[in-house]
């Protein structure tokens, strides 16, 4: 069996490097209709034992052209991640230790790990000290965890707070709660407006520094004000934007997150580490602890340590620390910001070719690495084109509605993409404009 786990494995790892060597070249996304891929499979799993090369074999022609290629440079959509490939090999690490990090004592390098790289990145992003942090599979649940901790301190307020352009977790984590919910209108920057927030009902707000649709930044110190004197929650939701602190040019975007109860931040999303790994760091340690410790008998332990179960949902939890270590540690400080600088640039290039472009608009400001834009037509026109351009399987970009428009969405985010793949994107989107 460990002769044929090596050649086998061997011949997975080679497979994954040839894909993304040639992963560029690929349709981003998927040209298969709904059905084609589970018609093409066996109703009934196999009676007898399969190798697996057969697999592999599967892999190339049915499940394939099944994929939307997330790890395209020309992947373009939502915000653009990056499997790196020390995050990736951290991935085989970590299925092949199989640890399960129920208790401390179940597995104490998972956890101590866990401890330390998310520290390593709140010094990264300039955090002060007091901020204890773990890490959860996303930010969904992230907020959800937050939410129900503010929710256990103030059980006298039954609502919830968040920008009317707020990512919809935190209208999923009221339905779940019970919780009434005020979605709070924005500025002409998409910001939320504080004085509109009915904080002294609120048990949570929820500001965002780099909201889904155009990366917008509340304006977190005049929340946080108002939280602090309402003795309300604040959690900072910066999923996407929060890797972007390490870069001390961009700190000024992040003005009073510092003095939020919760942070989230997803390193899976803009730091080269494979979904999932979302950092949760709090100041309220001890308030988390008191919303969801738990440890029945059975799992009772001598042991002088908190265990990580006792501040989060779940029970178990993978070993996802030692992808996220293995990424700072491969790239470290320097070479994250330097990808990070890389695609802010891009990102800048692209405005200005469309801001220069006649019958285009820029139609957000552009904080990070996202562009929001259309062409200077009909919705009706701006879907086509995102359709048409989508269907090439060149490139794959997403859209939002701002002020009730269909815009398009150009993200930037994969370690890859060069400024060739970008060129690519421009000139992709002005034929098929000029093809409606």
């Amino acid at each position: 069996m460990s002769e044929t786990f090596r050649e086998d494995g061997a011949l997975a790892v080679d497979w994954v490097a040839s894909y993304l060597e040639r992963v560029r070249e690929l349709p981003v996304l998927s040209q298969v209709e709904p059905g084609d891929i589970r018609r093409a499979l066996p109703v009934s799993p196999p009676d007898e034992p399969e190798p697996f090369s057969a697999v592999l074999a599967d892999l190339d022609s049915i499940l394939a052209p099944g994929l939307t290629h997330w790890q395209s440079p020309r992947f373009f959509a939502y915000f653009a991640t990056t499997g790196s490939e020390p995050g990736v090999l951290a991935e085989l690490l970590i299925a092949g230790l199989n640890q399960v990090g129920i208790l401390w004592r179940t597995s104490p390098a998972l956890q101590e790990l866990e401890e330390l790289t998310v520290d390593w990145l709140r010094q990264l992003s300039g955090l002060p000290e007091g901020f204890h942090g773990h890490i959860e599979d996303t930010a969904s649940t992230g907020v959800l965890a937050a939410v129900i901790a503010a929710r256990a301190l103030r059980p006298d307020r039954p609502l919830l707070v968040v920008s009317e352009h707020a990512h919809s977790v935190g209208e999923k984590a009221a339905r779940l709660l019970d919780l009434e919910l005020q979605k709070v209108p924005t500025d002409d920057e998409f910001r939320m407006k504080p004085d509109l927030m009915r904080v002294d009902e609120a048990c949570a707000v929820v500001a965002t520094i780099g909201t889904t649709g155009m990366a917008s930044i509340d304006p977190v110190p005049e929340i946080a004000d108002r939280c602090s004197a309402a003795g309300t929650w604040l959690h900072v939701d910066a999923a996407y934007a929060g890797s972007a602190a390490i870069l001390p040019e961009l700190r000024s975007h992040f003005r009073g997150w510092e003095r939020a109860d919760s942070i989230g931040v997803n390193p899976h999303k803009w730091l080269g580490v494979p979904v999932d790994c979302s950092v949760l760091w709090t100041r309220r340690h001890e308030d988390f602890r008191n919303a969801f410790s738990l440890v029945p008998e059975y799992l009772r332990s001598p042991d002088d340590a908190l265990n990580l179960s006792e501040v989060s949902i779940p029970l178990g939890r993978r070993f996802r620390a030692l992808k996220l270590w293995a990424v700072l540690r491969c790239y470290g400080r320097v070479g994250l910001q330097e990808r990070l600088r890389e695609h802010l640039r891009l990102a800048e290039l692209f405005e200005g070719w469309v801001r220069a472009e006649p019958g285009w608009d820029v139609v957000a400001p552009r904080h990070f690495s996202l562009v929001c834009f259309r062409l200077d037509a009909s919705d009706e026109d701006n879907e086509r084109l995102l359709e048409r351009a989508n269907d090439s399987g060149e490139i794959f970009l997403s859209h939002a509605r701002l002020d009730g428009r269909y815009v398009l969405r150009l993200a930037i985010g994969n370690f890859r993409t060069t400024e060739d793949d970008v060129t690519l994107a421009w000139n992709v989107l002005r034929r098929e404009a000029a093809a409606l």
